[in-house]
């Protein structure tokens, strides 16, 4: 069995974070930065027993896939992008804005064994989808019989 870290209380600490920003005055100039590293895309992540493969899916609306990184470092998987706000936007006035802009990242710990180029990645409609092994043959368990 593969382990992934997942933290299901994501969505709720960005919720009272938000929610307690705006009680206090904090505007979104002052907390831009904090803002910026709490960004995370959703994600959904599926294992196939049959092909021996994990396939993470990304959500990443509105973001070109030129401006998406795929990196590999020490057995984890970190996926990057920056959603960037035109100027002539900027410069009108607004009522209200609900859409997100900022870099967005997300790690995973992928199964020991796996290689940088066992990772295949495809990108389409604003959806980065990630597969790669679960476990290579030399890390698969092995059974003992007893004599």
């Amino acid at each position: 069995m593969s382990v992934f870290y997942y933290e299901p209380f994501y969505d709720v600490e960005r919720m009272l974070n938000d929610t307690f920003a705006r009680m206090l005055g904090h505007n979104n100039n002052q907390n831009h930065n904090d803002v910026e590293r709490a960004l995370r895309p959703r994600m959904d992540l599926h294992e196939d027993a049959t092909a021996n493969t994990v396939t993470a899916t990304f959500e990443l609306p509105g973001i070109k896939k030129e401006d998406v990184q795929i990196d590999v470092h020490n057995g984890r998987l970190s996926i990057s992008a920056e959603s960037t706000i035109s100027e002539e936007h900027e410069k009108d006035g607004y009522a209200i804005r609900e859409r997100r802009y900022g870099k967005l990242a997300r790690t995973l710990q992928l199964p020991q064994g796996v290689k940088e180029e066992e990772v295949k990645a495809s990108m389409e409609n604003g959806i980065l989808t990630v597969t790669f092994p679960k476990s290579t043959a030399e890390q698969a368990p092995k059974k003992i019989s007893i004599d």
